[in-house]
């Protein structure tokens, strides 16, 4: 559809960016932080650990200070639960307490909205080593852990995400550094372990809403709209399947309290079905959330299944596997251009993606990742020309106000990443920040702070809230 006038956006609207504990605070064995997944997880060679990262626990009254010179109006960020419980259980570590609180006082200080995941990938490793998410007592340890949340910040949190890219988890654990390859019939562990997180999910749901009755809360998942590798008729159901399996899977139940009928056929199909206890079910009818958040890279294409051994394929550089035999084919969009590291970029699928999550749950939205990771370079003036990444949220911001156009509640944007990070899979060498650290894989130099060319651009951006594209 062409507008001959665009709607603005919101008056209020959320102009922020995100970052997650583990790729961006450091001090991963410090201060009382027990070890999570990721810190003993299996990581690509010749990229660096997560010990210090940007070091962002030390420099965080710096950090802030950064994001409120760009304008943001939010901050989403991550807590890092073995900073919480260094055991997964137990006792809170008071230091750990203290740091989160340190920072929203900050963020507060300077107008900026604390938008706080719970969970993003980082399962402190004391309750892997009893089985991590298969293991039911993970569900009562996160429901502690979100109940201390609620009780040493819900003063001043109003905006509460659950679990980050669970779909990612599910999918594609393999990318994250944490599969466990041990386990006997690995996917159908997979879907249980995704069971026990959607009943623990609707739990602190229900919890947030009793506790915190003026807060918001909802789920993070990564969504995009999948196309069908052509208009046969075979591929483009082969398209509904993915969709099902990969992106309203996860909503159905956040919103709805139950299985996705073609998900769960897919499941039972497949032997992956996890085991229902008496009570889940009602658990997970009564977590209602406020708003959905989702994280928008990329679109995906997809073919029917032929079944000749040929179904999967990698997309991207993180060699995330796409193909179900039985089910859709991996494919490629022949109409879209690629990041460098093999993404495809493809901002009307994000249009695309608003409008489908919109109509189909009615609930107001916010992004909470988008973003372009490249190889940036500090030049010896000291600045970053970033060009590129601006571009690329240029077509991404217009086609939200697009959507905004189409009626899609949307009330706010936190691409990544607000400073540079380290990446899952190319370390601190793969950047996405508006701001850049002066660090590489292995020297950690002098931390600096230099904002990019795309700092100025998004601050010009949020001082005319959207106008000034």
């Amino acid at each position: 559809m062409i507008y001959t006038d665009l709607k603005s956006f919101p008056e209020h609207f959320l102009w922020g960016a995100s970052t997650s504990a583990y790729q961006f605070e450091g001090a991963s064995n410090e201060e009382g932080k027990g070890p999570s997944v990721i810190d003993m997880g299996n990581h690509p060679e010749g990229v660096t650990d997560f010990s210090v990262t940007s070091n962002h626990y030390y420099m965080y009254k710096e950090d802030v200070a950064m994001m409120a010179k760009m304008g943001l109006k939010a901050y989403r960020f991550s807590i890092a639960w073995s900073r919480i419980y260094p055991e997964g259980t137990g006792e809170a570590n008071p230091k750990g307490l203290a740091f989160y609180n340190n920072l929203i006082n900050e963020l507060l200080k300077h107008g900026i909205e604390p938008i706080v995941t719970m969970y993003h990938f980082d399962l402190p490793y004391a309750l892997e080593l009893k089985d991590g998410w298969r293991n039911r007592q993970t569900i009562d340890a996160f429901e502690r852990y979100a109940k201390t949340l609620f009780e040493h910040y819900g003063d001043r949190v109003k905006y509460w995400l659950t679990i980050n890219e669970q779909n990612m988890m599910i999918l594609h654990p393999g990318s994250l550094g944490t599969l466990d390859e041990t386990v006997e019939n690995p996917k159908k562990s997979l879907y249980q372990e995704n069971h026990h997180m959607l009943v623990a999910q609707a739990k602190v749901m229900d919890l947030c809403h009793r506790l915190l009755p003026d807060a918001k809360i909802g789920p993070a998942p990564n969504i995009g709209t999948i196309y069908p590798a052509s208009s046969k008729p075979e591929d483009v159901l082969a398209a509904d399947t993915y969709a099902a399996i990969r992106n309203w899977l996860y909503l159905d139940m956040a919103v709805f309290g139950k299985y996705n009928n073609v998900a769960w056929s897919y499941l039972v199909e497949n032997g992956y079905e996890p085991v229902i206890e008496e009570g889940d079910m009602e658990v997970l009818a009564k977590g209602k959330p406020d708003f959905i958040a989702f994280n928008y890279y990329t679109s995906q294409t997809v073919g029917e299944s032929l079944n000749d051994g040929n179904d999967i394929s990698h997309t991207g550089d993180q060699h995330e596997l796409v193909g179900e035999p039985g089910a859709y084919r991996g494919s490629v969009n022949p109409g879209l251009q690629k990041t460098e590291f093999g993404w495809e970029i493809d901002p009307v699928g994000f249009r695309t993606t608003l409008r489908q999550i919109y109509s189909r749950y009615n609930l107001p939205l916010i992004v909470t990742e988008n973003g372009l990771g490249a190889f940036d370079k500090l030049e010896p003036d000291g600045t970053v020309d970033d060009s590129y990444r601006i571009e690329f949220y240029k077509k991404h911001i217009e086609q939200i106000q697009l959507a905004v156009s189409d009626g899609v509640d949307v009330f706010g944007f936190c691409p990544w990443s607000a400073i540079d990070l380290v990446s899952t899979h190319q370390g601190s060498s793969k950047r996405y920040g508006f701001v850049y650290v002066n660090r590489e894989e292995f020297d950690l130099k002098d931390l600096r702070r230099i904002p990019k060319k795309s700092f100025y651009w998004y601050q010009k951006l949020i001082e005319t809230n959207g106008a000034v594209l």
